[in-house]
């Protein structure tokens, strides 16, 4: 695997998988006496869809959600 100019890499798709990455998925890189190890960031995320919880101020059914995304 080759480091583009900008310092990105593909991961491959089997590391993708086995980690559960997605589009979107926070990761930090750890560091260990000259080695790099990916981790998906899950606290993170927790943390913010924590934050977000019950920030909605209109409680709407399911049916009336489904007819304004529709119309």
């Amino acid at each position: 695997m080759r480091v583009t100019q900008k310092g990105q890499v593909t991961i491959p798709l089997e590391v993708r998988r086995a980690l559960g990455i997605a589009p979107g998925t926070e990761v930090r890189f750890e560091l260990d006496d000259g080695t790099a190890r990916l981790v998906p960031d899950r606290e993170r995320a927790a943390e913010e869809i924590a934050r977000i919880r019950g920030a909605g101020d209109i409680e709407l059914s399911t049916d009336a959600i489904l007819a304004l995304t529709r119309g």
